[in-house]
């Protein structure tokens, strides 16, 4: 890193005003979604995606421009899970595809959020890889948050298999990818150098517990609207 650049903090000032601006970010967008007409609607719907999207772009510039090529393509291709999801989620929103919304949410809800916690990133704020990081993580996450809000998205157990079937079907690919690459994408050859407790095993035993664990933070994403059918079935049977 250069000597010029500032340190990424985690937990740090600027960090805890990411996670903010994430949180307050689909608030205020559903309600505007809530109150507003549709074309107003669609119209932050497609601002939204075009900023992911327009970050995801702009990176791809940037890591040709300074690093080349070679590793643009070995580290910077859209193959991590956060990469793929950005695509993923701007269909949802400028679509409203359920079935891309389904990917996005389990995908951007237990991948990307553990990202955005514990962050594989070197510089802070406010360097261009710092915006560029936390716009396309924390965009994620609030894009997958004003469309359950907002758009009244929501997943079931359904598009739960359907969505980490097609995170299987990813792994499957890069077992062949990575190889032919020389990269080290969805970190299926090696942990990342960030702070995330589920890395914990050595490689390749911790492959397998991620793919556990990651069906249970599925799961556990799935329960409070499970448990919120429940609760209004049961108010239903109650009432007179």
């Amino acid at each position: 890193m250069d000597a010029t650049e500032s340190t990424f903090v985690q937990w740090g000032a600027a960090h805890l005003v990411v996670i903010g601006l994430v949180i307050a970010t689909p608030i205020v967008l559903s309600v505007l979604a809530q109150r507003c007409s549709a074309p107003v609607t669609k119209a932050i719907c497609l601002a939204f995606a075009i900023m992911l999207v327009g970050n995801m772009a702009g990176h791809w510039i940037y890591q040709v421009a300074t690093a080349g090529v070679d590793e643009f393509i070995t580290r910077h291709l859209p193959l991590h899970i956060c990469g793929m999801t950005v695509f993923v989620l701007a269909a949802a929103l400028v679509f409203r595809s359920e079935r891309a919304y389904e990917v996005a949410f389990f995908w951007g809800l237990a991948g990307t959020l553990n990202a955005l916690l514990t962050p594989q990133l070197e510089v802070g704020f406010p360097e261009y890889r710092f915006f560029h990081f936390f716009i396309g993580h924390g965009g994620i996450v609030a894009g997958v948050l004003f469309a359950t809000w907002g758009l009244r998205m929501r997943p079931t157990f359904a598009s739960l298999l359907r969505a980490y079937g097609w995170l299987a079907a990813l792994f499957a690919v890069l077992l062949v990818v990575n190889p032919l690459l020389g990269s080290n994408y969805m970190f299926l050859n090696e942990p990342p150098q960030s702070a995330s407790p589920f890395f914990f095993a050595p490689w390749p035993y911790y492959i397998p517990v991620l793919a556990a664990v990651g069906f249970v933070f599925f799961g556990a994403l799935l329960a409070p609207f499970k448990v919120a059918d429940w609760v209004r079935s049961r108010r239903r049977q109650s009432d007179p």
